[in-house]
């Protein structure tokens, strides 16, 4: 379950970039994709987890939900209910049984933020245009982004973005790994601007034991 976290957390650790020497055709397409998603004040999504090896070995797969709302979010994953309401993150281990409790700090490059998937193009990355693929039902842009923050330090060597034509949303994000292997989100189903309870965004620990609760918070 770390690892899954873990390969999450790639979306949170970007640095601030200016967009320069960018091509200007995924530029466009980007800024489209941006507008579209900062007029979001809800998101509500299904996304397919899949990670191959470089002999495309599946390695692991797994479905998830996301729900959004600004820094808050809460996110069901195999194992994982994961719930934050801005300032404090809870993270409950199933199979332990246990919930961890952290400060939460949006600008952290070590904790998860799902929001960072629909916007992390923004920053840290030079981007180009690739082609038009089919997605399902859907066209998408792909576009290829590339890590110009320490890429060293990276993970992965390329990012491609997939960008439904129509809805210009991210219907795909595809992680080319610097080990030959391959690791995949697929947004399934996203519903925007649904009302979402603010009680959907705090884990109530009545009924933990004590030494089921570990406290990490300042």
């Amino acid at each position: 379950m770390k690892k899954i976290i873990s390969l999450l957390f790639v979306f949170a650790g970007l640095t601030v970039l200016a967009q320069t020497d960018q091509d200007p055709k995924a530029k466009a397409i980007l800024d489209d994709l941006s507008k579209t998603t900062k007029n979001y004040k809800t998101i509500t999504a299904d996304f397919a987890f899949v990670m191959t090896n470089k002999d495309k070995k599946q390695l692991e797969k797994w479905a998830g939900k996301a729900q959004i709302k600004g820094q808050k979010f809460r996110m069901e994953i195999p194992g994982n209910t994961i719930v934050c309401d801005g300032k404090t993150i809870w993270n409950y281990n199933k199979d332990a049984k246990e919930v961890t409790i952290k400060n939460f700090e949006a600008s952290s490059d070590d904790q998860l933020n799902p929001a960072k998937i629909f916007t992390m193009y923004e920053t840290g990355f030079k981007y180009k245009y690739d082609k038009d693929e089919k997605c399902g039902a859907s066209t998408c842009s792909v576009i290829d982004l590339y890590p110009s923050v320490k890429p060293e330090k990276k993970k992965f060597h390329t990012i491609k973005l997939y960008v439904d034509k129509v809805k210009k949303q991210v219907a795909l994000v595809k992680m080319l790994m610097k080990d030959g292997g391959t690791t995949t989100y697929e947004v399934k189903t996203l519903k925007a601007n649904a009302e979402i309870a603010e009680t959907a965004f705090v884990f109530d620990t009545k009924g933990f034991k004590a030494d089921q609760i570990i406290d990490e918070r300042d």
